[in-house]
């Protein structure tokens, strides 16, 4: 119907589904942080620790961007 392949759609869902679902998860950190009554020092250590997962796949992305692979 829309002419795509398989790769292409799933190339999509990679980059802006899951760059989309990222977003989703930070905001659901925030509003975790902001209901426990967290203060700065607690946010920031909710916010290190809980997106260091997504940091992870944001290097693997941008590494296999720089080396081609």
């Amino acid at each position: 119907m829309f002419e795509l392949t398989e790769e292409q759609v799933s190339n999509f869902g990679m980059t802006f589904g899951v760059g989309a679902f990222m977003l989703y998860m930070l905001f659901i950190i925030g509003e975790l942080a902001w209901k426990a009554k967290a203060g700065r020092t607690g946010t920031i250590v909710l916010f290190f620790v809980l997106s260091f997962g997504m940091l992870g796949f944001i290097a693997k992305s941008v590494i296999q961007k720089l080396w081609g692979i």
